[in-house]
């Protein structure tokens, strides 16, 4: 099997944000084929895609709030459309858009808005999940609510499999659930399960989880996940683009460090 890997840049941000140019070079140079934005540390649309060219990086996505999005539709599409992008992806819900929250009813209808004009402009949707939109409603996942209620060419699936898995579902059969809807799929390994922290671990700071075991990000292949059966599932759904994810550096190395661990991992195996 053979997949382009790319890395979200939120792996990184801490290099990025002393060195946006050099690590993205160091992101190339450790075999990595793309990249996925979180955020564009100040440069504009024009300047990222001629570095990236230059450097020989794919913009294959980005992740974008809601917020930001509803903001100016038109314009944020546009935008990552002029530094390349073919997908983008709603990253994370605020408490109260959340499945059963208030305001749940109404983030489908956002999303739906954005998604169209995305399309319309050329810029697939996707939806990134954590474990929270696994909540049972009316005898069934919100997540596959959200995939229902919105049409496929609308929206894909961004699924990422650690909150997959720490929602207690096996990753590769609902990975395969959403064949030919998970072009980009989210690899992300873990050690541990839920802890109080674990939402701060990603950046949501005053949210907590359920205490449970101690939990931490690994990079691929120094986890719970299993990798070599998730690379065939995705095989078989079709999966484009595999993107590496580690929301925070562990095993005493730096987000660089566990980003070439993962990759290392990954081309022992693709």
């Amino acid at each position: 099997m053979s997949f382009p890997v790319a890395l979200q840049l939120y792996s990184v941000r801490n290099h990025l944000e002393k060195d946006f140019v050099g690590t993205l070079k160091k992101v190339k140079e450790l075999g990595f084929q793309g990249v996925e934005f979180a955020g564009l540390y100040g440069y504009d649309a024009e300047t990222i895609r001629n570095l990236l060219e230059d450097i020989g990086l794919e913009a294959v996505s980005a992740h974008i709030t809601i917020d930001e999005f509803l903001g100016d539709i038109e314009g944020v599409v546009d935008k990552y459309i002029a530094i390349g992008c073919k997908y983008a992806a709603i990253p994370n819900l605020a408490a109260q858009r959340r499945p059963g929250e208030a305001l749940w009813e109404q983030t489908l209808e956002d999303i739906k808005k954005i998604a169209a004009v995305a399309k319309s402009k050329g810029l697939q949707l996707m939806y990134h999940n954590h474990d929270y939109e696994f909540k049972i409603i009316d005898g069934k996942y919100a997540i596959d609510e959200l995939y229902n209620r919105i049409p496929a060419d609308l929206l894909e699936t961004e699924l990422d499999l650690c909150w997959v898995k720490v929602a207690g579902v096996d990753p590769s059969s609902f990975v395969k659930k959403y064949t030919g809807r998970a072009n980009i799929l989210h690899l992300k390994d873990f050690a541990g399960s839920k802890t109080e922290n674990m939402y701060e671990q990603i950046g949501l700071k005053g949210e907590k989880a359920i205490q449970s075991k101690a939990f931490e990000f690994r990079p691929i292949g120094y986890g719970r996940q299993d990798i070599p059966t998730i690379l065939e599932a995705a095989e078989e759904a079709g999966t484009k683009w595999l993107v590496v994810e580690q929301d925070s550096p562990s095993m005493n190395k730096s987000e660089l460090e566990c980003a070439e661990f993962s990759i290392n991992y990954l081309k022992t195996l693709l």
